[in-house]
């Protein structure tokens, strides 16, 4: 497979692309740089650019026959959607636009979507599963959820097919280390407790004591960002092989609240690790915790990091990596 990777500078995107290299796939990755690193590509074709610049994506895919493009280009700040609404509209739905209609153009008939499970909103029950009512709570969840709607107008008028991938919590490291989880600012709650285990943050913040869960602390799905590189590995296979789209959720399908995943990380790292309490904030459920049942009968995909300590581990690996090539 000759593949575009859009985004595939960033932390999902650059673990897709090892792992379509391992896979012995052409891989060609798209990204600005805005929120990747250069030298996370350990592989493959790069070019610098966005999907805002319509002339580059008209060039790219003229000077090149992909098979699919796979898009991880979206920015993913809960918080910042909601004071910054516009900035999420226009990079994750327009230039999502401008993205699709180059490959319509160009006649790229196979496009693999990072979805979210911020579509949802407040669910209405758990685990969650594909037919879950979509009604996001935030601007971010909207922009995903006007992309899924998107895709399926695409397909109709234009035979565009497609495969989203709505993640739950997207976490850990390459188990080697080679690369991991590096966002400026850091908002996901893994990396940022092991900044405090690691010293270079003062303390973690637990927003809200008193949900309804059983200590009172956020419940989420944490999955291994390898296991979410092999569903899309499947995706795509079974996107060229039947030509069919479709919706997957991806999660463990196990829940750990937040005080849970500082108490793991206490473990897995030997570390005090400095606690805050803070007011809850606002758009955060009580619990999000994924039914990937579809998914695994569909393609046969299991997660092979599913424990909380060993997804942790391997972030811990990283970032001890990280703080070294930091300071």
């Amino acid at each position: 497979m000759r593949l575009l990777v859009v985004g595939g500078a960033g932390y999902i995107g650059s673990h897709m692309v090892v792992r379509l290299l391992d896979e012995g796939a052409d891989v060609t990755t798209f990204d600005n740089l805005s929120g990747g690193y250069r030298d996370a590509m350990l592989g493959g074709e790069f070019i610098e650019g966005d999907i805002a610049d319509i002339p580059l994506l008209d060039d790219v895919f003229s000077q090149n026959k992909f098979d699919a493009v796979m898009h991880f280009a979206s920015f993913i700040e809960v918080g910042e959607s909601i004071h910054s609404p516009a900035k999420y509209y226009q990079n994750n739905v327009t230039n999502t636009q401008n993205l699709l209609d180059a490959m319509v153009r160009h006649d790229v008939k196979h496009f693999i979507f990072s979805s979210t499970a911020a579509i949802f909103g407040e669910p209405q029950y758990v685990p969650i599963d594909e037919q879950h009512p979509m009604n996001p709570v935030n601007p971010y969840g909207r922009t995903k959820l006007i992309v899924e709607q998107m895709l399926e107008d695409y397909e109709r008028a234009y035979g565009l097919k497609s495969v989203c991938l709505r993640y739950f919590n997207a976490a850990g490291a390459d188990p080697d280390a080679r690369i991991g989880e590096r966002h400026v600012p850091e908002t996901h709650l893994i990396p940022l407790v092991l900044q405090a285990a690691s010293g270079r943050r003062e303390s973690i913040s637990i927003f809200g004591q008193d949900y309804d869960t059983p200590d009172g602390t956020c419940v989420r799905d944490y999955i291994h960002v390898c296991d979410l590189c092999d569903a899309h590995l499947l995706a795509i296979k079974a996107l060229q092989t039947t030509n069919e789209s479709a919706v997957y959720n991806l999660g463990n399908g196990n829940g750990f609240s937040v005080k849970e995943v500082i108490e793991a990380a206490g473990q897995v790292t030997g570390r005090t690790i400095p606690v805050e309490y803070a007011d809850r904030r606002p758009g955060d459920p009580a619990v999000l915790v994924a039914d990937s049942t579809y998914i695994q009968e569909k393609l046969g995909w299991q997660p092979r990091f599913s424990s909380l300590e060993t997804i942790i581990e391997h972030a811990w690996q990283w970032e001890q990596k990280l703080k070294v090539t930091i300071l």
